[in-house]
């Protein structure tokens, strides 16, 4: 479509004469009738954005004046940048909008009167209130996908969008609403890698099911090596051995792919490389629809625990700068972690367990109605806090509904929460902490826990948090730690902290990364993108 185009068909008002003009032709009303049309034109507008709250409030606060239809060359700016970002909307990952394009153009080169002109300035601003609330906040509500998905996403009043459209020059505030996130914009470009690589009909052969190494020699080689140049981990090559580069190039895969670093082909290795370029399209497509869902203030400082990716990294001015291994909550309905961001404020030292009354009554109880001396590390206490005398409570008598005590656990060194934990209080009981189960580090899928995150190195995430306010964070934390004693200690610099979920993200040495998905959190998010119109080339189910 030409810029010319949308001008030409568009009413103006001129002078106090009303004039439509139409591919040229022009059909103007007399001075006389101009006031009429002024009002047929408000009335319009105000009848076709009442179910619009957003909309219709900032005509009301404008006076209806138009952005739309008005006069000039302003309006045909905006006009022109609206229909180009509606005609692109499906390279975001989000529904096809050339239809609606191509319906509000129908729209305009039907317009005969003032109150088709009222009803087209409505339908601009709504497409375009629409489509910048889908493209900066997401196009989801990501509590009714799942109920582990506990975010809240970010909003942004739509007035905003229209006011800074009216207020700026189109195309470039048009550009301004893509999320300026470096990894959404890292996606965007992966998206648009993935779906050339789709076009030319993928990765090609995939390799036969069965574990190679280093060493092997044959058609399953072959196939491998095929796969591993088609993916870009090794140059061309002839050779039919799984040699050295063939080894490497696993290890590179691997590594991307968050799988054991072996060198081995191994059933998981070869099932992860045997997944069509659509699958991880749809990855990337559910990543950026998930980074659309969180505020573009992450704080300068913080922590980001990507659930799938088994890690916990403390990121400075969008730089890591403190990384370790993490275990999340078993694959369980109730143990899942869920994904949401808070503040972290303090930090605890020598932490007593205090345990959550889900695990009492589901785990605990049992086992005391059984035998009232098991489970002795743990102190069972009253509601004053008095330690209870086993030997004198019936357990038999108590359910899930009446159990009237709690349990706590003494801090020590095979405390269920380690030496130390880090805090963010919030409704779901999630935090951070150390663990006494420290082979559970070296297992390749870490979903081990209650719902807490437990971290591989929590005396250096501890010295990377302090050190912002001590000058020796580590004889610091260590003096605290061999007192023995429960200590709260505050952080001088509240840490925001976003517990996330992404199958697929891009690096900063800016490859696109793979997660498998743990809990099928993505999929539900895949299948409800589906529901709302989204569809790529070559994914269709």
């Amino acid at each position: 479509m030409k810029t010319a185009l949308y001008s030409s068909v568009l009413p103006q008002v001129r002078s106090g004469v009303f004039a439509l003009a139409l591919f040229g032709a022009t059909v103007a009303f007399a001075p006389s009738g101009a006031s009429a049309q002024v009002t047929a034109f408000k009335q319009s507008v105000a009848e076709f954005a009442a179910g619009e709250g957003a909309v219709a409030k900032f005509y009301r606060e404008s006076a209806y004046t138009p952005i739309w239809t008005a006069p000039g060359e302003e309006s045909m700016q905006r006009r022109a940048a609206l229909l180009r970002a509606l005609e692109e909307a499906s390279a975001h990952g989000l529904p096809d909008q050339s239809a609606l394009a191509a319906s509000l153009m129908e729209q305009m080169r039907n317009a005969r009167s003032a109150r088709d002109l009222g009803q087209i300035e409505a339908a601009l601003s709504t497409a375009y209130v629409n489509y910048a609330t889908d493209l900066q906040t997401g196009l989801l509500d990501p509590g009714s996908i799942d109920d582990g998905i506990v975010r809240k996403k970010h909003t942004t009043d739509p007035v905003t969008y229209l006011e800074g459209i009216r207020d700026n020059q189109p195309m470039a505030y048009m550009r301004s609403l893509v999320p300026a996130s470096p990894q959404y914009r890292a996606l965007l470009r992966e998206k648009f890698r993935l779906e050339q690589l789709v076009a030319k009909g993928g990765w090609g052969t995939t390799v036969p099911k069965g574990k190679l190494e280093p060493g092997d020699t044959g058609p399953a080689v072959i196939a491998l090596r095929d796969r591993l140049v088609t993916m870009g981990y090794l140059p061309r090559s002839a050779t039919a051995a799984f040699d050295m580069e063939v080894e490497q190039a696993v290890q590179k895969f691997q590594s991307d792919h968050g799988l054991e670093v072996d060198g081995v082909a191994g059933d998981g290795t070869i099932a992860e490389l045997n997944k069509p370029v659509t699958e991880r399209l749809k990855s990337v497509v559910v990543a950026m629809e998930r980074e659309r869902w969180l505020s573009p203030e992450r704080g300068e400082r913080h922590i980001l625990v990507n659930q799938t990716d088994f890690t916990a990294k403390i990121v400075d001015r969008g730089d890591v700068t403190f990384e370790t291994r993490s275990v999340i909550g078993k694959n369980q309905h109730d143990r899942r972690s869920p994904e949401f961001s808070d503040v972290m404020e303090h930090m605890i030292i020598n932490p007593s367990w205090h345990v959550p009354r889900s695990i009492i009554t589901k785990e605990y109880l049992p086992k005391l109605r059984n035998n009232p001396n098991a489970v002795r590390h743990i102190l069972i206490t009253d509601r004053q806090g008095r330690v209870v005398d086993r030997n004198s409570a019936d357990f038999s008598q108590y359910t899930r509904s009446n159990f009237p005590y709690s349990m706590r656990q003494p801090p020590s060194r095979s405390n269920a929460l380690g030496l130390v934990k880090f805090m963010f209080p919030n409704k779901y009981n999630i935090y951070l902490h150390d663990t006494p189960q420290k082979s559970l580090f070296s297992r390749e899928v870490r979903a081990f826990s209650h719902g807490c995150i437990r971290l591989a190195q929590p005396f250096e995430f501890a010295y990377a948090l302090l050190a912002r306010q001590t000058e020796d964070p580590k004889a610091f934390f260590q003096r605290i730690l061999s007192s023995g004693k429960e200590t709260k200690v505050e952080l001088e610099q509240k840490v925001p902290v976003h517990i996330i979920y992404r199958t697929a993200y891009v690096s900063g040495k800016g490859r696109a990364e793979f997660r498998r998905d743990v809990y099928g959190r993505d999929a539900k998010v895949w299948d409800a993108l589906q529901r709302a119109g989204v569809a790529l080339p070559g994914v269709q189910g």
